[in-house]
């Protein structure tokens, strides 16, 4: 039985990817260590970029701050499908900040928060809005309203600023893909974290959106992931860590970063049934080609 210590612990590093990959989803912002040196020990590895991703307005402040002091890092900005309720509702729960500054609540104080994403996702180191779009798992009934609203606002902005959109969707499906139906979805769109299944990952594909992969595909209970990215076209696929969160198996449960994108690399070329090379390939060019970076 593993300690308490090696739980907590950091998994080791795996061996080298040949081909550099991107991590297309991390959070920087919630790890242990320096920025610096989780870059260098996720470019040790062959992870060369990341994109880092706000989930509220400090978050998003800190994701373009950070893009714009460092080559491999690239920024998207946004409000948490979770954030935007406790904005509109002043929920003293706090937000995703992680001192938990409190907004007083309201629509007006969401329209404000909104007006601020729309400045940063101007800025040109800022390649996507989000992660935004719907969460009925942590968000009850009272809250969809504005999660909603929150969405189509951040769809319109990741439109007009020609950025990708990145999205959030958790226990939502139907009406994530309702909603994008109604708004017109942007040219690049990204599933963060598909959680889908291969008949949702069929209607993404026709739609062209981008469907990337983190460590949870991996997961012994995970077999639909596996399901969907075998039918996901090769030029839709994308990998990421969503860390700290979300940490591929073995190491489930403890700390994520970067540098642990191999593992779910090597898990995904093993369902495709390809060389872990022609997969790196892909994955590189596609994150490439979604953030337009």
């Amino acid at each position: 039985m593993p300690s308490n210590a090696d739980k907590n612990a950091a998994p080791p590093l795996p061996p080298p990817l040949r081909v550099p990959v991107a991590d297309s989803h991390t959070h920087l912002d919630m790890q242990s260590g320096t920025v610096e040196e989780g870059l260098a020990k996720a470019a040790s590895v062959g992870v060369t970029a990341v994109v880092q991703v706000g989930c509220d307005i400090k978050g998003s402040r800190w994701a373009a701050e950070t893009a714009a002091t460092h080559d491999s890092v690239h920024a998207t900005v946004a409000l948490h499908p979770n954030e935007a309720p406790r904005i509109v509702h002043g929920d003293p729960g706090g937000s995703w900040s992680r001192q938990g500054a409190r907004e007083p609540g309201g629509d007006a104080a969401l329209d404000d928060a909104l007006a601020e994403i729309d400045r940063l996702a101007a800025l040109p180191q800022v390649k996507g809005v989000g992660e935004t779009g719907l969460d009925h798992f942590r968000t009850g009934p009272e809250g969809k309203e504005a999660q909603e609203r929150s969405f189509r606002a951040h769809i319109e902005i990741a439109k007009r600023h020609g950025k990708a959109l990145v999205i959030h969707d958790r226990d939502a499906h139907a009406d994530v893909l309702r909603v994008l139906r109604e708004e017109g979805a942007p040219e690049r769109t990204v599933f963060h974290c598909y959680s889908g299944d291969a008949e949702m990952a069929e209607i993404c594909a026709r739609e062209g959106y981008f469907m990337s992969f983190a460590g949870n595909v991996t997961f012994k209970n995970a077999q639909h992931l596996r399901d969907a990215l075998a039918v996901a076209p090769l030029e839709l696929v994308l990998v990421e860590t969503d860390a700290p969160f979300l940490t591929p198996a073995p190491y489930r449960g403890r700390p994520n970063a970067p540098y642990l994108v191999p593992v779910t690399v090597r898990a995904m070329a093993a369902v495709r049934g390809i060389d872990e090379d022609a997969l790196a390939t892909a994955l590189g060019a596609n994150t490439a080609r979604a953030f337009g970076y």
